[in-house]
């Protein structure tokens, strides 16, 4: 039986994660609803904008289920903005009262758009750890990781910073895999679900 593996569809690139899922062999499924965050096996955080999904956590009373099923073991998946809010830390979190605030998954500092604004987006040829062969990176007002726990597997760097981790079964990526068509990402993900990798 195939993982069920739900995508937060508050905002931000939902509909590309599906489509990764779904091919890489899981049973996708939008979350919004804490009845739905309940029925998943996995959770992935798509990129967007971290202050503003930070912000509808708490509008639709996810915040905390969310951090307890985390805290709990639910293997999950940030891009972008999801490696922001699967951190322990954040740095330039944004205004006050309008925070990305960290779900605490990974024991990790980020930086918020680290690499520059949207005009200093970039793609780059990535070196990643347990995929047989490097992946092409979108980096869009990418974050990165200036700490990483002893705890933190590194699986990519660019610009002497980690932009891919894992910690257990919860990865994380800087760069945007969905954009790209390569779907080993994704399969990594399905896979640490499913215990296989």
């Amino acid at each position: 039986m195939s993982a069920r593996i739900g995508v937060l569809a508050l905002q931000g690139d939902t509909r590309e994660h599906l489509a990764a899922l779904g091919a890489a062999g899981a049973e996708p499924l939008t979350v919004r609803r804490r009845a739905e965050l309940d029925s998943v096996d996995a959770l992935v955080i798509p990129g967007g904008e971290s202050t503003t999904m930070s912000h509808l956590l708490r509008e639709f009373d996810l915040l905390e289920p969310l951090r307890a099923r985390l805290a709990d073991g639910m293997p999950a998946y940030g891009s972008c903005a999801g490696m922001i809010l699967l951190a322990s830390e954040i740095l330039d979190a944004g205004a006050a009262g309008r925070e990305a605030t960290p779900l605490k998954a990974i024991d990790m500092t980020v930086r918020r758009n680290a690499f520059g604004r949207q005009v200093d987006s970039f793609e780059e040829d990535l070196e990643f750890g347990g995929l047989d062969s490097g992946v092409h990176a979108v980096f869009i007002r990418a974050p990165w990781a200036e700490r990483v726990g002893p705890g933190v597997e590194v699986l990519a760097s660019a610009a002497g910073h980690a932009v891919a981790v894992r910690q257990g079964r919860t990865l994380a990526t800087a760069f945007h895999p969905e954009m790209t068509g390569d779907r080993r990402v994704h399969a990594l993900f399905v896979e640490m679900v499913e215990g296989r990798a």
